[in-house]
């Protein structure tokens, strides 16, 4: 595959600062994802949230959902796409630059601002995606809280097109505790995860799954979230 940003085309402004939104590799990654990038046709797209460890595909909280993903799902008949922080990054391109650099997460960030304009470009982004692969899934599942679940509720909203979006609105209020810095919590709670498993076999009108969490694979590594 042709390296999105060659080395010698690359910006010396720095991936770790608030400003990782405007940064230009990081648009020009995303523009280059949403009109040059060929997505696979499968029968499930499935979004997951971006992660502090980089590849994607390496860190706890991925390989937590990848265990439920995969337990159900063939690997030829799902397509993982990351997004969030990172803009969108389809799974096959995840050691790709900018996406392995940038150090900077959204969750630490308290500048309204860049919050409003993340969700603003985050849900643009994301709704044309889902109208360039309009005729590329039959099934799309989306997991996720916080700042990257308002981008894809609104990119949902834009672009028409369904995603089924998980955990459901009735498990995070049964679980929602006011007085942690995010209410919500994280996605490796059982409970969120159960909806996520349920959302995959609902759709395939098979027999629902227990889903466990083991301690040495539920570490809370998601860009959005703070311990």
């Amino acid at each position: 595959m042709t390296t999105i940003i060659p080395e010698n085309e690359r910006s010396n402004e720095p991936l770790d600062t608030e400003r990782l939104i405007y940064h230009p590799d990081m648009i020009r990654a995303n523009e280059w994802v949403l009109t040059e990038y060929q997505p696979p046709v499968n029968d499930f797209c499935i979004f997951v949230p971006c992660a502090m460890r980089k590849p994607y595909h390496t860190s706890p909280s991925h390989k937590m959902y990848d265990r439920i993903i995969f337990g159900i799902l063939e690997p030829e008949d799902v397509h993982v796409v990351v997004f969030g922080t990172c803009g969108i990054t389809p799974r096959e391109i995840d050691t790709e630059y900018p996406f392995t650099d940038y150090k900077f997460m959204m969750g630490k960030c308290n500048v309204a601002k860049i919050k409003r304009d993340f969700i603003k470009m985050e849900s643009e982004r994301l709704a044309k995606y889902l109208e360039r692969t309009r005729d590329n899934y039959k099934h799309r599942i989306a997991y996720c809280i916080g700042d990257f679940r308002t981008a894809m509720e609104k990119a949902v909203e834009i672009s028409g097109i369904d995603v089924t979006i998980v955990p459901d609105r009735k498990t995070m209020e049964e679980i929602a505790n006011p007085n942690k810095r995010f209410k919500y919590g994280s996605l490796s709670q059982r409970q969120y995860l159960q909806d996520f498993s349920d959302a995959i076999t609902n759709i395939l009108n098979v027999s629902q799954r227990t889903v466990g969490v083991h301690e040495d694979h539920s570490t809370n590594d998601m860009d959005w979230y703070l311990l």
